[in-house]
């Protein structure tokens, strides 16, 4: 970007409904493409409304389309008018911001992520990579969590990784319903009888921050160190760049030096998970 701050004007060309509150909006990107890493975000402008930074739901070089997985929150100042666009209308882009997943330090090692809610979208880009290059990974599981089944975005795509014996999906939601024959409970229900390595395996935790509490105790619990949990950071960010202060916890900013973090980055962090 030339100017950190200015947004890239692009075209909203596809929509898709995935829950009752979340769509997908893909972004044109023409013939200047877009390259972003799994774990990285971006700021989206709904002109006349304002700017809110989205996680990313597709990664790579030279992308010529950007997805972005977008919950509406009532009365949301960005989230309700861009849940009114369709195909056609123009947004403002800026970014890719970030340090995103740490690839390099997950290579080898058994990886196991924990996606509670909205927290699938950033990290679909990493399930892509590691399906994309599984002889570079050991023991690959997954899993997601829901209120309901209807809350569950990317219903087709988890149904075909459910088939895949590249990865251990494994869904569940919070409470009974009568169109769901799967696991019922809370995510962390689903630690009861998995066995892992501690000393082989990588834990990504992403989702709303009450989970994040009770995930760290189920992975202490089976012995995984500080560094080998990573999350990404839910907390208000604004410019993107480190300027405003908008998302600094103590000498962090999380739009720069995460939002990707370890347990042992955050722990001391006056808002820490737990």
């Amino acid at each position: 970007m030339d100017n950190i701050y200015a947004p890239r004007i692009v075209e909203i060309v596809r929509v898709r409904e995935e829950t009752p509150t979340e769509r997908s909006f893909w972004l044109g990107l023409g013939d200047e493409g877009f390259s972003c890493r799994p774990g990285q975000f971006i700021a989206l402008s709904v002109f006349g409304h304002g700017e809110a930074p989205f996680g990313v739901a597709n990664a790579g070089e030279n992308l010529a389309e950007l997805q972005i997985t977008v919950r509406r929150y009532p009365g949301g100042q960005v989230t309700e008018p861009l849940h009114q666009l369709r195909e056609g209308a123009r947004v403002g882009l800026r970014g890719p911001f970030g340090n995103g997943f740490p690839l390099d330090a997950l290579r080898g090692r058994d990886v196991l992520i924990v996606a509670g809610g909205i927290g699938l979208v950033p990290v679909r880009p990493l399930i892509h990579e590691i399906l994309a290059h599984r002889q570079e990974y050991g023991k690959f599981t997954v899993f997601v969590g829901a209120r309901t089944p209807h809350d569950m975005p990317y219903k087709d795509e988890l149904a075909e990784w459910s088939q895949r014996p590249e990865v251990d999906l494994r869904l569940t939601i919070d409470v009974p319903h009568p169109e769901w024959d799967g696991h019922v409970g809370l995510i962390t229900t689903l630690f009861q009888g998995f066995e892992l390595d501690p000393s082989r395996t990588k834990v990504v935790i992403v989702g709303p921050p009450v989970m994040y509490r009770f995930v760290i105790a189920e992975c202490k619990e089976k012995g995984v160190a500080d560094e080998d949990m990573i999350f990404s950071l839910e907390r208000t960010m604004k410019c993107g760049v480190g300027k405003c202060g908008h998302c600094a916890i103590k000498h962090k900013y999380v739009c720069t030096d995460g939002p990707v973090f370890t347990y042992a980055e955050i722990k001391g962090f006056a808002e820490e998970p737990i």
